[in-house]
């Protein structure tokens, strides 16, 4: 081999290698509007220190859809939504601890372990409708109430905010 083809052939493995060691999947900036911002203790960012997701965005992720009754609301209810752990892996979230912050500031902390244990939602539709401002949303985090008797407790209760804008990994 030539020196200028040797020379080709080792560019050619420097530039595959530095796709490789690129992420596998970058977070990319919203195009429509924000409706989630996530910050704190992340690792994948796409707007300054913080991740900014709008519908189109979490809507790729993977999600859930969920009957369940709430005591918010009447009846079996269908939700739906991303998987909240699917939201800290898109962030590679490295805490222990999430706050959900309501759009009024109302704020309850959530520890990641729920989302591990329990098909937690952030509810972005109800009964198959986006959720308006006047609905509960943006987002809603739903626990999967109906499968687990466990989760019918005042804790779990508070941990279950509406209109959430944005969570702060802790």
């Amino acid at each position: 081999m030539t020196r200028s083809r040797s020379t080709a052939a080792l560019i050619g493995i420097l530039a595959l290698l530095g796709l490789w060691s690129a992420p596998a999947s970058a977070l990319e900036a919203p195009e429509g509007r924000a409706i989630l911002t996530v910050s704190g203790d992340i690792g994948t960012t796409n707007q300054g220190d913080q991740a900014v997701f709008d519908a189109a965005m979490l809507a790729e992720l993977e999600g859930r859809t969920l009957e369940t009754e709430t005591p918010w609301h009447e009846g079996v209810r269908t939700f739906s939504g991303p998987l909240a752990r699917a939201v800290l892996e898109a962030v590679d979230a490295g805490g222990e601890q999430v706050t959900a912050i309501a759009l009024n500031d109302y704020s309850a902390e959530i520890p990641v372990s729920n989302f591990r244990d329990y098909d937690v939602i952030l509810a972005t539709h109800k009964d198959g409708e986006r959720m308006s401002v006047r609905e509960r949303g943006p987002i809603f985090v739903i626990y999967p109430f109906d499968g687990h008797p466990e989760l019918h407790r005042e804790t779990i209760y508070g941990r279950s905010v509406w209109q959430v804008n944005r969570l702060r990994v802790e």
